[in-house]
């Protein structure tokens, strides 16, 4: 199982990106997908995750500027990022857990993608 990341890049405070992320493999089915990011110096931290059926969480910072969706049917998931601040630079991963076609449940990262917000 292989999760691919794309869509970021260089932004102006207050802009806009969309990360998307595209899973393939022998997957039978996904459950939880998320994002996650890692800043410089500091721990990956959760910035928003998406059950299958739709549910989502996000971390505090990001609130009412992020939106995470999926597309069940394309094996992906995207997070839109508004109002984008210079604390929002880093990498970011995407993750998902996958039943596999041999009954394996297994968690997969994609390599992430960098986001950098200029002041």
């Amino acid at each position: 199982v292989q999760l691919q990341a794309s869509g970021g890049g260089l932004v102006q405070a207050g802009g806009s990106l969309r990360l998307s992320c595209s899973a393939s493999g022998r997957i039978l089915s996904i459950g939880l997908m998320g994002w996650y990011r890692q800043a410089p110096g500091k721990q990956r931290e959760l910035v928003a995750t998406t059950t299958g059926g739709g549910s989502t969480t996000y971390a505090d910072s990001v609130k009412g500027r992020f939106a995470i969706s999926r597309d069940n049917a394309k094996k992906m998931v995207y997070l839109q990022m508004n109002s984008l601040k210079p604390e929002d630079t880093a990498i970011y991963y995407c993750n998902a857990w996958v039943t596999d076609v041999g009954g394996g449940v297994l968690t997969s990262w994609g390599q992430g993608t960098q986001v950098t917000v200029s002041s």
